[in-house]
């Protein structure tokens, strides 16, 4: 994924109107002469299953929170959140948080080759509030508690190997995690309104029982040099983690991170920003910030985040218009998709199967507006390589 700044010369959907220099000066913000479209084109009209989507792409519903999902013995969990694909022989397993308190957990539904069904387990149970979370390069799933004083889980997607709660990766609480293969640290997000951005280093690369956990320094501009410090006691009592350490830059209500090629993408949901940092270069900047857009906002209500091989983000919204928006290395910022008739809920854990032509989401209250209501989706179609 390409280094870049959506601040700077961005357009949003497929025309020419730009920001027309840098928003952080408050430049004017033109909209689009054709709202909606994106690299993918305007959305249509909602299909059976209430989604807008680009020509060329369809929906199906995979589970439904209260109900046995497909043919299996499964009960889908309620308030499906973060998740994540893995691969498994010659087809996938998406794993799905549940954000209820108590109870909690992560489940699992396995699919062949061609996308079918065929098997949807528990790998979670007896956690709390379990949000967002991350993927490791073992293969193995993050869960991650939203409470105060949250554990990090390792778990098993494929079912085999019971969860493990990884207490060296710090007390607080936890909304994501994403894994860098490069330097060999697992990337935090915390979710309070004066929350931290973290690292966990692993004593041994692909074990996390033991490490480091440190916090991001740096000043309260808006872009700027970080550096790393050491949390003294990363159990959080009886001192937060986020006020141990002098310098620490806050950020409000962290959530989704996603790391690609030396960069991290996280958001903030207290302000609806997509933060930037360029390992590389010890910098961090804004990536993409709605306060800053006049004339109507195309993404709002930032969430959870992933990436595809083409390097365009996918950002689904808690609120706003219930879309999954695109932004893409070229700096369009767009609606892929959305939800209607759903305006209760949020829009959580979106992530690609392995081979990338399938994108499964979920509607965390559905219709309903209820934890019970919960809806997991999958959308195909001619996603950009």
């Amino acid at each position: 994924m390409e280094r870049r700044s959506f601040l700077r010369g961005a357009v949003i959907g497929t025309s020419a109107a730009a920001f027309g220099g840098t928003l952080m000066r408050g430049a004017a913000y033109a909209a689009p002469a054709q709202p909606g479209a994106g690299p993918y084109g305007p959305l249509g009209t909602a299909d059976a299953n209430g989604i807008l989507l680009p020509s060329g792409f369809t929906s199906r519903v995979i589970a439904r929170s209260g109900q046995q999902v497909g043919s299996t013995s499964y009960t889908w969990h309620n308030a499906p959140d973060g998740g994540a694909c893995f691969v498994a022989g010659t087809g996938w397993i998406y794993v799905s948080n549940s954000e209820i308190n108590p109870g909690g957990g992560a489940g699992a539904v396995k699919f062949d080759a061609s996308g079918n069904v065929v098997g949807a387990y528990r790998v979670l149970s007896n956690t709390r509030q379990n949000c967002a979370g991350g993927k490791t390069p073992w293969n193995t799933w993050l869960s991650c508690e939203e409470v105060s004083l949250g554990y990090v889980y390792e778990t098993d997607p494929y079912g085999v190997n019971a969860a493990v709660r990884r207490d060296a990766m710090g007390r607080f609480k936890h909304e994501a995690a994403a894994a860098d293969p490069v330097r060999k640290v697992i990337y935090l997000t915390e979710d309070e309104t004066s929350g931290c951005f973290y690292r966990f280093i692993p004593t041994t690369w692909g074990n996390l029982s033991s490490g480091t956990l440190q916090v991001l320094v740096a000043g309260t501009a808006t872009s700027g040099s970080f550096t790393w410090r050491n949390v003294p006691d990363p159990d959080g009592s009886p001192t937060a983690t986020r006020s141990q350490v002098s310098g620490a830059k806050k950020f409000n209500g962290g959530e989704g991170c996603h790391y690609a090629n030396d960069t991290v993408w996280f958001t903030t949901k207290g302000d609806n920003r997509l933060w930037q940092l360029n390992l590389a270069t010890g910098t961090y900047e804004l990536a993409y910030d709605d306060s800053l857009v006049s004339g109507g906002a195309p993404l709002t209500g930032v969430d959870n985040v992933t990436g595809s091989s083409s390097g365009d983000l996918f950002i689904a919204e808690d609120g706003g218009n219930m879309e999954i928006c695109v932004i893409t290395p070229d700096d369009v910022v767009a609606p892929f998709l959305r939800i209607n008739g759903q305006s209760g809920s949020e829009i959580t854990g979106p992530a690609f199967s392995p081979d990338g032509r399938r994108l499964y989401f979920s509607s965390q209250r559905g219709t309903s507006g209820s934890s019970s209501g919960g809806i997991t989706y999958e959308v195909t179609g001619p996603f950009r390589a």
